[in-house]
């Protein structure tokens, strides 16, 4: 059988990828120059990597030059090199002088394929002329669209008011989504504090969902004062019906409910990204909703890039569901969180395990595998806590939590941390038999990392903590085997199966139970 011979011009691609800016400069680009009309359509595919290589590894003084030689070859005499040339642009980076080239090759071309392609270069790197050439006309509401979004995420930068008051809630009702499994507790602290105490009501709880109504004036550092939950979103409302609703949709992202959450909570431009979720990308829907969301009202723009918002649309039993979410990149929660850990601990799931612990008062804390310390710090974060002690194989994790701890600024609170195998736990100060009064932990799973008797490392860490907890004090881990404990002096208080992202893990609380007496104590 006759194998089939690939596609050239990607094999050649392939090939001056891997080169280096000087290499492709030196070689391709004047070999390229060079070459005939007709070699110079088999070798178009230098400019692609010319547009991609240098974009990432050049300098300065490199993409300049290749910047220059790529608004010549807009002018070639071969339509399709002009094509490359406008695809590879803004790749490298475009200004004024590269968008005045492309809007005046737009003005004399009357070929309806480079008018697209021109229109799709404009739309990424379009600046004020490109806008004002919109306002004449002569562009379709998918371009003008893009060429708002570009130039108001640079002239208007966009972001999330956390302090705004949103006074019009009537009718609202505010989704916190989280990991199945842990919706008592999200529950709970709505119930419990004194940020949203007064201000929100839980009007239902389901699987990975808490639902929520204002009954006061509120802003978005009062949700966000409530840490277990993973992610927020303002229900703009529902369509019913198995089929895609485009109008539907498109007059829920422009309704007055959503005008006045948009502008509450954002201060420049707003641009949201819509998503559709557990239905992968619906480039044909997203831009039919976007085209005739704008339609209706242009000051609300669809923009894929760095949107601050996103308009999740949910499937539901009856039809769909949108939801509006502020896009907060970091958390503005995890402040403290300098560096992370390979396979760190969710931090809703922390700060849940956290809550599961009650009020203590002048606490002494220990997490046998501390990883970046996000269990210790959303504990200490609680009150109550006198001293915190992490210990880990891993001597990259132990700095890592010293410097979350650092930068979470825990008043009060001491911290020790050390690099050792938690059954080396006498040798750090201040842990011995009876000496702690909460134990706190995510240890490995073994799904990353094979841990080679993970049973038994599991049974060591049950055997630790009832030596080192005070009688009447807790355990609270997330046990990845099926297993009872054997210690009796531990007493399970309460098993929930908790989404790990993927997988399943029980989420455990044991407390110390006081010796029996007459027992002799280990010396």
């Amino acid at each position: 059988m006759k194998k089939e011979k690939g596609n050239p011009a990607k094999e050649l691609y392939k090939q001056m990828r891997v080169l280096n800016c000087k290499q492709i400069w030196d070689d391709e680009v004047m070999r390229f120059d060079q070459a005939t009309s007709q070699e110079r359509m088999g070798r178009v595919a230098v400019v692609r990597a010319v547009g991609v290589v240098f974009s990432e590894t050049g300098t300065e003084e490199q993409k300049e030059k290749a910047r220059t030689w790529l608004r010549q070859l807009l002018h070639d005499p071969c339509e399709k090199i002009r094509r490359y040339a406008m695809a590879a642009l803004p790749k490298i980076g475009a200004g004024p002088g590269e968008e005045a080239e492309l809007l005046g090759l737009l003005r004399t071309t009357g070929v309806d394929r480079e008018k697209k392609f021109l229109g799709q270069t404009l739309e990424k790197i379009a600046g004020i002329a490109t806008l004002k050439e919109i306002e004449e006309g002569g562009f379709d509401l998918q371009t003008r669209q893009k060429v708002e979004s570009n130039v108001a995420r640079s002239q208007s930068p966009s972001a999330i008011c956390m302090n705004s008051v949103l006074s019009d809630f009537r009718g609202l009702r505010i989704h916190l989504h989280g990991r199945r499994g842990l919706e008592e507790i999200v529950r709970d602290e709505v119930n419990d504090s004194p940020a949203a105490h007064g201000k929100f009501r839980v009007a239902e709880v389901r699987s990975g969902l808490v639902a929520i109504t204002p009954l006061a004036p509120f802003t978005l550092g009062d949700i966000h004062a409530l840490r277990c939950f993973d992610t927020v979103g303002f229900v703009l409302g529902h369509t019913s019906g198995k089929s895609e609703s485009i109008e539907d949709w498109a007059s829920l992202i422009t309704s007055p409910l959503s005008r006045n959450i948009f502008k509450t909570f954002t201060t420049g431009s707003i641009r949201y990204r819509l998503n559709f979720v557990a239905k992968g990308h619906q480039r044909s829907a997203v831009r039919l909703v976007a085209n005739q969301a704008y339609a209706a009202c242009p000051e609300i723009l669809n923009d894929a890039r760095s949107a601050p918002w996103t308009i999740d649309v949910r499937p539901t039993k009856e039809g769909t569901s949108l939801e509006l979410s502020p896009r907060m990149t970091p958390d503005p929660r995890l402040y403290f969180r300098v560096q992370d850990v390979p396979a760190a601990s969710h931090p809703p799931l922390a700060a849940c395990m956290a809550r599961l612990a009650g009020k203590g008062i002048n606490e002494l804390i220990w997490d046998p595998f501390c990883g970046s310390g996000l269990e210790l710090i959303e504990r200490a974060l609680l009150g109550g806590v006198r001293s915190i002690c992490g210990t880990d194989l891993s001597n990259e994790a132990i700095e890592i939590a010293r410097k979350n701890v650092t930068a979470a600024k825990l008043e009060s609170v001491q911290a020790t941390f050390a690099c050792c195998d938690f059954r080396d736990f006498q040798q750090i100060k201040g842990l011995g038999p009876e000496t702690v009064d909460l134990v706190i932990t995510n240890p490995p799973m073994g799904r990353r990392v094979p841990i080679p008797d993970l049973r038994g490392l599991i049974e060591d860490l049950l055997s630790v903590t009832a030596t080192v907890l005070k009688p009447g004090a807790k355990l609270i881990f997330a046990n990845p085997v099926r297993m009872e404990s054997t210690q009796r002096s531990l007493k399970l208080q309460s098993r929930r199966t908790v989404d790990f992202g993927g997988f399943e893990c029980r989420l455990e609380v044991y407390l110390k139970l006081a010796e029996p007496r007459g027992q002799i104590k280990p010396s």
